[in-house]
């Protein structure tokens, strides 16, 4: 139960005075559900202004907060001419404020003629003329901030309203005891946690409270990690010894790499003891993960147990399915899938087999793990995609056997290390980072958008010769729809030049729709699969050796590489045109740059964290896995080892949660919303 101490702070942010429904549609779309995401919004900069008594031409450039009185209205003839509101100071000098948008009355009502304001804004010359275009504007006696934080914001919501806000949300804020060790406080010279809170907010400049907030997020998830391995490693589980029988039915047409043969080691070693194993799989597109998991699952199934498979889709968990009975064919294993859509006979059979253990390894989606799912003798889960589940879905495993499941977690994005320990720090690792024999490296081509007739042209000699090729449309950040209406349009330019051998794939279909596309695709009905980005295009297809990304400049690296990871997995060669918009950042050029560059996930990994700066981690926001909302990836890479330190020092030598500090440290894990860790220490 979350500390009484903390309630204010996660009471809903309608409780603040002002906020009524028009309010909390801009601070829903910014995450501010609560008063602690008010507090936990930090500013992103600020404004330092300068307080005068009169205007002076030495001031342009700068930003000022200066009392003027009204004096004439101006409107031009057109409806988008800007309102131009000529006014004067104390001592007679003309400044015009300038309003945009089309429309005088608000300008009017804000400023009465002849009615003393204070206003504010960046001082700027148009032609002879000192101007302020959009001023802030206050009563008479309204002073403005020297320093003045910027916060992000949504439509309908200005940077002092939201202030107005955090003032109350700071209001709320309770002292609250320490949980840093004391010299790492003392050596940092932090201030106390409220302290923090207020500084950052009054001063975005204020370095020392930045930090230690961050450090405060990253020791709460370290902490949270370290009370998840901490207990699975003192719970008994089972061990897995396989005898080799069934792998060594294995047909392979090709031998296994150094790395998967050195990663089947270190799981058959886990497998082997009986605290239950928690390793993350991590390899490139391409590596062979799903080989290793085969192996392992064998290893599981040649001990007498059961295996599962958990895939974050439906269309990712058939897939599967397909490929382990290919992989598995002929030998003595039966294997069902189970997803949400499986419905009557069918799903009964699949539930009575799994119970009476005649189904020894099932493959589906998070619908494996409900209530009536029920195993015979479940031993080992493997987690594909790890970054979609969080420790809360990792720990729901621990229930379905008898005695805890080894749990094996795959992803094929490749992770920096330093994220890898922040996000899977309680986890063991096994890197594949070697390819296959034979597997040639995508080429990759960046081609600008307006060439967009000649990569059509070269898309249809590329179907010419029997080939497939995906077409991946625009990152469209306003909305899903606006992703689908972008899908949808290029669809039907393709259809009008290739006809029905161009499909169209997307988020808001139902399965048995998505699955259709994807059979047609598969089975080379189609030529060309036009998709959004919201739906994963895992299908494995060897004859498309071509994949197109529309306006490649608005992605992140990491989700670039997972698309590109799309082709290639046929013998040959295969191509990657990202086609990119005209004004290029200097974060996008190096972007594209690297993506033509280099095949390496795990560099493209590291240089993604490196030019993202503190944008978003991974390329996009994953359900399941919290992101970090104060510790930029600079700070995270500089504080996280004293957090991951801190937090076992508190576990191995000062009591963990039950000392004082500790108790500390437990109000903490609520804070940043890393309870289940403690919820580990209720039910162990």
């Amino acid at each position: 139960m979350r500390p009484e101490i903390l309630n204010p702070l996660f009471a809903e942010v309608a409780a603040l005075k002002g906020v009524g429904p028009a309010l909390a549609k801009p601070l829903d779309r910014l995450g501010i559900a609560r008063v602690v995401d008010l507090l936990f919004h930090l500013p992103s900069g600020w404004v330092d202004r300068v307080a005068r008594d009169e205007l002076d031409e030495a001031d342009v450039g700068r930003t000022i907060a200066i009392t003027l009185t009204p004096r004439e209205y101006r409107s031009g003839s057109s409806p988008r001419a800007p309102t131009r509101v000529q006014a004067t100071d104390a001592a007679g000098n003309h400044a015009s404020l300038v309003f945009f948008g089309g429309g005088s009355g608000w300008a009017r009502k804000q400023l009465p003629l002849g009615e003393p304001k204070r206003v504010s804004g960046r001082l700027d010359r148009y032609g002879d003329a000192l101007q302020i275009v959009h001023p802030e504007i206050g009563g008479e006696e309204e002073g403005f901030r020297a320093r003045e934080s910027i916060y992000p914001l949504s439509e309908g919501l200005t940077s002092r309203r939201l202030a107005a806000l955090v003032e109350q949300a700071l209001a709320r804020a309770p002292v609250l005891d320490e949980w840093i060790e004391p010299s790492l406080k003392a050596r940092h010279d932090w201030p106390d946690w409220r302290d923090a809170v207020e500084r950052i907010h009054t001063d975005p400049a204020d370095a020392a409270a930045r930090a230690r907030l961050a450090y405060d997020e990253l020791f709460a998830n370290q902490l949270a990690l370290s009370l998840v391995r901490a207990d699975t490693r003192k719970r008994r589980g089972r061990s897995l010894q396989g005898d080799g029988r069934l792998r060594d039915l294995l047909r392979l047409p090709y031998q296994l790499t150094g790395a998967q043969a050195r990663s089947v080691r270190e799981i058959e070693g886990d497998l082997a003891q009986s605290a239950p194993m928690l390793r993350l799989l991590q390899g490139d597109v391409g590596a062979g993960k799903t080989l290793v998991a085969a192996m392992a699952l064998l290893i599981a199934i040649e001990a007498g147990a059961q295996g599962a498979l958990l895939a974050p889709t439906e269309i990712l968990a058939r897939q599967h399915y397909d490929t382990l009975r290919r992989l598995l064919a002929g030998l003595p294993v039966e294997i069902a899938v189970l997803t949400g859509r499986d419905k009557g006979r069918a799903r009964e059979a699949t539930l009575m087999g799994l119970a009476n253990g005649s189904i020894q390894l099932l493959i589906g989606t998070h619908a494996i793990f409900q209530e009536a799912v029920r195993y015979r003798d479940l031993g080992l889960v493997v987690v594909d995609e790890q970054h979609r589940f969080g420790v809360a879905e990792r720990m729901l495993l621990q229930a379905k056997g008898q005695t805890p499941p080894h749990v094996l977690a795959m992803t094929a994005t490749p992770i920096p290390r330093t994220l890898t320990l922040a996000l899977h720090g309680e986890m063991d690792q096994s890197r594949l980072d070697e390819m296959p024999p034979g597997r040639e490296p995508i080429e990759t081509r960046v081609v600008s958008e307006e060439r967009i007739d000649e990569v059509v042209n070269a898309l249809g000699r590329h179907l010419a010769e029997g080939k497939q090729a995906y077409w991946v449309c625009p990152l469209v950040e306003e909305s899903a729809t606006s992703d689908l209406q972008a899908a949808e349009a290029r669809a039907a330019s393709l259809q009008a030049r290739f006809g029905d051998r161009v499909a169209l794939v997307h988020g808001r279909m139902r399965g048995a729709e998505k699955d259709a596309v994807m059979a047609r695709f598969s089975a080379n009905e189609a030529g060309v699969l036009v998709a959004t980005t919201v739906i994963e295009v895992g299908v494995d297809v060897p004859n498309a050796t071509l994949i197109v990304i529309e306006h490649a400049d608005r992605f992140g690296l990491a989700q670039l590489h997972q698309l590109r990871g799309r082709v290639g997995r046929g013998g040959g060669r295969s191509v990657c045109l990202l086609l990119r918009g005209g004004a290029l950042s200097e974060t996008s050029r190096a972007r594209l740059a690297l993506m033509r560059e280099s095949n390496d996930g795990f560099r493209i990994a590291e240089e993604d964290l490196r030019l993202r700066g503190a944008g978003e981690l991974l390329g996009t926001r994953q359900s399941g896995e919290a992101m970090f909302r104060l510790a930029t990836p600079e700070l995270l890479g500089e504080l996280l080892p004293a957090a991951t330190d801190d937090a076992r020092l508190l576990i191995d030598r000062d009591g963990g949660l039950e000392g004082a500090r500790g108790q500390a440290a437990r109000v903490a894990l609520y804070l940043f919303e890393r309870e289940a860790g403690v919820a580990l220490l209720r039910s162990g």
